[in-house]
């Protein structure tokens, strides 16, 4: 398949139209039609319908495949390309909101002492896009967070040949209202509150379906979702007894109505791990080593 037809086609289903994929592109909506059907030819199957624009069966199974490759595709691009240019004077970091902390803040300093004319970057990004942004080179190292087993890494997206590197490791806790039965309690099975009211924080809490991967029991049906990254909001939503989360016990602790009681099983532990490319030396391969070191 050719890569710039299957790009074409991604585009066609993300807009819901040729026209408008057509401007998103920068093509002619002739073009656009013209790589639709050289793909469909090549694939010997129909991939959209006209009449609303939308993906057949078959093209909806290629879609599913069409990410995948595309940032595979884009990770080998930029990863010849880290290793054939120049190093950058710019370094961006991607970490997710958790991980940015005095960690980061030290090793950045140490980076500028000995690069003082790079420009640093911090973005904050939602875990399951962080890979693929290091994949991709739009980040050239990224810090991660998230719930795993004292002895797995962390369950990540198969974008690349990716490095990681463990950083830090905190115990996990239950983060509850300070009126709530159990908040005395010390530890707790998170098993045994798999009927409880959970807030779902994709962005900063293990999600409803981690729950259940990690302890094998059904339920953890969140009773309400907080889309944001400032992990004061959240706790600020568990005080007012909106539901439990996940945290580590340093972040969870402390916080205005809230007690953080740790989880005593399953054996979990929040892990913070650095995921990067190929790193030739330059300001990102430094602070590798001070972040892994």
């Amino acid at each position: 398949m050719d890569p710039q037809q299957l790009r074409t086609f991604v585009a066609v289903v993300r807009l819901g139209s040729f026209s408008e994929a057509a401007r998103d592109l920068g093509y002619t909506q002739s073009a656009v039609s013209q790589q639709i059907a050289a793909l469909e030819a090549d694939l010997g199957t129909a991939l959209l319908t006209r009449r609303p624009v939308g993906p057949t069966e078959a093209g909806a199974r290629l879609l599913e495949h069409a990410g995948p490759l595309l940032v595979r595709l884009d990770a080998a691009r930029a990863d010849v390309a880290r290793l054939a240019g120049a190093p950058s004077a710019r370094l961006t970091v991607g970490a997710t909101p958790l991980a940015v902390g005095a960690a980061l803040g030290r090793a950045l300093g140490d980076v500028r002492r000995a690069h003082p004319r790079a420009e640093l970057v911090v973005r904050v990004v939602a875990q399951q896009a962080l890979p693929a942004l290091v994949a991709t080179g739009e980040v050239d190292l990224a810090l991660i967070d998230g719930l795993a087993a004292p002895s797995d890494p962390l369950p990540l997206p198969d974008v690349g040949p990716l490095g990681t590197v463990a950083v830090d490791e905190q115990p996990p806790a239950v983060a509850l209202p300070a009126g709530h039965p159990l908040a005395g309690r010390a530890g707790l099975a998170l098993a045994d509150l798999s009927a409880a009211r959970w807030l779902e924080a994709p962005d900063l809490a293990p999600t409803a379906a981690r729950l259940r991967a990690a302890t094998a029991v059904d339920g953890f049906r969140p009773a309400a979702r907080y889309l944001g990254t400032d992990v004061r909001g959240l706790l600020a939503l568990v005080a007012a007894g909106h539901g439990l989360a996940v945290l580590p016990a340093a972040v969870a602790a402390g916080a205005p109505g809230v007690v953080a009681v740790p989880v005593r099983e399953p054996r979990l532990v929040h892990r913070t791990e650095l995921v990067h490319g190929s790193l030739p030396e330059g300001p990102a391969a430094l602070l590798a080593r001070l972040l892994g070191g």
